[in-house]
């Protein structure tokens, strides 16, 4: 048999062992519906707080059910290691680590690259390996190709390579891993053929196969860039609907009713998360190799990136009617994860808003039950109890988080000016002497 085969004859019977690098909010997950598949899985990451938690069955993911990775952990279906010469073992391996930003907004791939580097080290004849971690289009061919082929292994012929972008929504109740469609493309059409194969043996979403890991890697941003520009939009509409004094979420409400060319998006704070405030940046930077200026996603970027700004000045405008500054007021914020229901500050802009009123002068303070203590810019911040009286204390209370577990009953009978800015109490009207704003 030749070595596709071979790779395909140990994924159709689930003898193939699978390895996963980064067991972060993809990785883990990815980890896990595999183990669950049947294959036997080692789970590969440079920080042995995630080693150790996963080898004693101990989730720290929201997206993974906790019985499940105790019960393949137990079963010996997934263990994690940070040894990477465990690669000799696997036949197929998947690289889930973060592609940040630099200091300058330029891609940061130095966690593919050293990834990749390891997984050269022992890469074998009839291996497949695949990048999920989001990244420019041309990166599977122009960094990770050139780098396993160093090893005299030719890619097609000796290795499989290909490129099968994440698509995890935390905190989603309908899509997951498991049930979300997976795009493929490789880097030729048996590398697409395995790792279609693998995906198809381990998900119920359908599996669509693309003709290049260019076009899977640009589908990826194009997706997200998609959800950035018309956030934007809704964005500059919030604005320009407070100029007017006009309700941006009745606008909303009412435009969704038609049934067709209307898709609804939301305005708020600002854009947090991994994903949608940074994916359009690596766009924005590729083109840019090609002599090409993303004009409309640069403005999108800005638009949304000046929410915390617009935030914060809204709340001296209220405070303002209230007789009151920033400076020296008592500032509530509830929730800083980037979005309902979650455990992920990554790249929020509560935190933003949290630092500028404090530089302002505000004394500020946030609660949230997902997250009891995060760090910024030096600084580490703890959550605290929401009380009758903490409410009653405070000049505003600023909704920045519409967590399904806040008590908006207990918020709007003890707040006595509230700016809402996710319309979670939804034109609720308030209490006899309260003042009541939305974004």
């Amino acid at each position: 048999m030749s070595l596709e085969e071979q790779l395909l004859h140990k994924l159709h019977t689930k003898t193939a062992v699978i390895g996963v690098v980064g067991l972060g909010y993809v990785g883990l997950p990815l980890a896990v519906e595999k183990a669950k598949a049947g294959y036997q899985v080692i789970g590969f990451d440079v920080q042995m707080s995630k080693v150790d938690m996963v080898n004693q069955g101990i989730n720290y993911i929201g997206d993974v059910i906790d019985n499940d990775l105790r019960d393949i952990v137990q079963s010996k279906m997934l263990r994690a290691t940070n040894d990477f010469s465990f690669i000799t073992d696997v036949d197929a391996v998947a690289i889930c680590v973060p592609t940040p930003l630099d200091i300058y907004h330029q891609p940061d791939t130095s966690y593919v690259e050293r990834s990749t580097e390891e997984i050269a080290r022992y890469l074998h004849p009839g291996m497949l390996v695949v990048l999920e971690s989001t990244t420019y289009p041309g990166t599977t061919e122009e960094l990770l190709k050139p780098i396993l082929e160093q090893t005299g292994l030719v890619c097609g012929k000796d290795f499989f390579l290909a490129y099968s972008p994440e698509r995890v929504d935390p905190g989603n109740k309908y899509f997951n891993t498991k049930n979300t469609p997976k795009v493929v493309g490789g880097m030729t059409p048996a590398c697409t053929r395995i790792a279609a194969t693998l995906y198809g043996s381990v998900l119920e979403g359908e599996v669509v196969e693309v003709s290049s890991p260019a076009v899977a890697e640009m589908e990826k941003i194009f997706e997200n860039t998609f959800r950035n520009i018309n956030i934007a939009l809704a964005n500059e509409m919030a604005m320009l609907c407070n100029r007017m004094g006009i309700n941006v979420w009745e606008v909303i409400d009412a435009a969704k009713t038609k049934p067709y060319g209307f898709m609804a998006f939301y305005p708020g704070p600002g854009l947090g998360g991994h994903c949608i405030p940074i994916d359009p940046f690596y766009l924005s930077w590729k083109a840019r190799e090609y002599n090409f200026h993303t004009r409309l996603i640069e403005t999108a970027g800005e638009i949304n990136r000046s929410m915390p700004e617009f935030v914060v000045s809204r709340i001296g405008d209220i405070l303002n009617e209230q007789g009151k500054s920033i400076r020296g007021s008592r500032i509530s914020l509830l929730g800083v994860a980037y979005k309902k229901d979650i455990d992920d500050w990554r790249e929020s802009p509560v935190l933003t808003i949290l630092a500028e009123l404090e530089q302002r002068g505000a004394d500020v303070a946030y609660t949230d039950p997902h997250i009891p203590s995060c760090p910024y810019e030096g600084k580490y911040y703890e959550s605290v109890a929401m009380t009758p009286e903490w409410l009653k204390q405070s000049d505003l209370v600023v909704i920045t988080t519409d967590h399904s577990g806040f008590d908006y009953e207990m918020i709007q009978l003890h707040a006595s000016c509230i700016f809402d800015t996710r319309n979670a109490l939804k034109g609720s009207l308030p209490q006899i002497g309260q003042s009541y704003y939305r974004l």
